[in-house]
């Protein structure tokens, strides 16, 4: 039913993983070929293309539905239905930011400070554009093939550049001067397909699947048994996602209690559970959390 298109490149790993953890994992006959299917009656085909290039294609209707990011988005100015963002990147769960950078050294202290014909290296040649004309700076705005932030002092007065943690930036002694754009990945459709009532709720499904297995990322469900006289004790340290749920245990002055809590602080929590009289703690991994 729906044609797929995913990115290539830097996002391409976390990508696949994420669809791997929903139960739609892709089947390809080497890990560059550009074609693939998914064991799905929802999915008709998938083809792997660089990110750049997708939000063009679902907004032509190539594609019924896409992954890109934001940043490609707009740079393209594509017409598509954003079905919601997919809060992971190629290296954290942050978002990216698309800044203007300049040497650590260099005069200017906003935007407005740049020269006439300040000279500006960058892959989102229209972003950056319409941005420079939005702050009233006539710029020489020319494309770059990668190492943009290289290219400053010497062909470049001023970077563009996607940034996830600012590492590059510092290493070559860059400043960052203004973010022009915050980037989440995203789930993209075609507006035509959107229209169609089989089509939206094949994507509605889909989306949920992939939703549901972001939020169970960093999670865990821990199980315990506590008798009546432990019982506040233990729910008072025990963090949910809404409340714990308790069931009263057969035959016995006790009770059952499971929660959902966060991965990153079972170390602390299994302890002080068993210090605060619960006992039989289970702690189970989590696949999938809808809403």
């Amino acid at each position: 039913m729906l044609r797929i298109v995913l990115p290539k490149g830097s996002l391409e790993k976390a990508t696949l993983e994420l669809f791997a953890d929903a139960d739609l994992g892709l089947l390809r006959s080497s890990e560059v070929d550009y074609k693939a299917s998914i064991d799905d009656p929802r999915v008709a085909e998938v083809h792997i293309l660089r990110p750049q290039e997708i939000g063009e294609y679902v907004a032509e209707g190539l594609y019924d539905l896409g992954v890109t990011g934001r940043d490609w988005i707009e740079e393209t100015d594509s017409n598509v239905v954003s079905l919601g963002e997919l809060r992971y990147s190629k290296a954290t769960t942050k978002p990216a930011n698309i800044v203007l950078a300049v040497a650590e050294d260099a005069p200017w202290t906003a935007v407005s400070d740049l020269p006439a014909g300040v000279r500006v290296s960058t892959e989102y040649i229209q972003l950056t554009t319409r941005f420079l004309e939005k702050h009233g700076v006539e710029g020489q705005v020319r494309l770059s093939h990668g190492a943009t932030e290289a290219k400053i002092p010497h062909i470049a007065d001023a970077v563009v550049e996607l940034t996830e943690t600012g590492r590059a930036l510092r290493a070559a002694k860059l400043r960052v001067l203004d973010t022009i754009l915050t980037s989440y990945t995203e789930l993209i459709a075609n507006p035509t397909a959107y229209e169609d009532p089989a089509k939206r709720h094949a994507m509605t499904q889909l989306h949920t699947l992939l939703q549901g297995s972001l939020e169970a990322r960093g999670k865990v469900l821990v199980k315990l048994n506590v008798t009546s006289v432990d019982l506040d004790a233990v729910i008072a340290i025990l963090p949910s996602m809404k409340s714990p749920t308790v069931s009263k245990l057969f035959g016995e002055d006790g009770y059952a209690v499971e929660a959902v809590v966060p991965k990153s602080e079972i170390n602390i929590l299994i302890p002080a559970l068993k210090d605060a009289g619960a006992t039989d703690i289970i702690e189970l991994p989590l696949a999938k959390i809808v809403h």
